[in-house]
């Protein structure tokens, strides 16, 4: 199947193999799927990415791109976004998480399950640009 992409280097689609994971800036843990590393994509990123159990990311930003996540797996995930951090939500497994670029947020799976997400962003590198905001940590219990 040709692709329909402006600007795609290829002229077929591809089936891209799972990635191995690494653990990010922020403490989550991402496995690219599409990216500009693995098939050269341009604008999106698409894969899974894990928070372990008992664990949390650091609060950061991300200033110039959109993040969506589907929760595929795991228990509940509390998400805490807004300039001080003070808006919480939690979310479970079939819930949709949508992070609008510079926004500060920190996710935090207090389970001992890992939680697992599909996670999607226009901004196609792997290492996605994170501004961390440690000042901001202490916010969140």
């Amino acid at each position: 199947m040709e692709l329909l992409t402006k600007g795609t280097k290829g002229k077929f689609g591809c089936v891209v193999p799972g990635a191995v994971s690494r653990t990010s800036a922020q403490g989550a843990v991402p496995a690219p799927g599409i990216s500009k590393e693995t098939v050269g994509s341009e604008v999106l990123f698409l894969g899974m990415v894990t928070i372990p159990p008992g664990r949390r990311t650091k609060a950061h930003i991300h200033e110039h791109h959109e993040t969506a996540a589907y929760m595929l797996s795991g228990d509940e995930v509390e998400l805490y976004t807004g300039s001080e951090l003070e808006h919480r939500d939690v979310a479970h497994p079939g819930d949709y998480l949508f992070i609008p670029a510079g926004v500060a947020h920190v996710a935090v799976n207090r389970s001992q399950t890992p939680a697992v997400f599909i996670g999607v962003r226009n901004e196609s590198t792997g290492q996605e640009s994170a501004h961390m905001r440690p000042e901001l940590d202490s916010k969140v219990p």
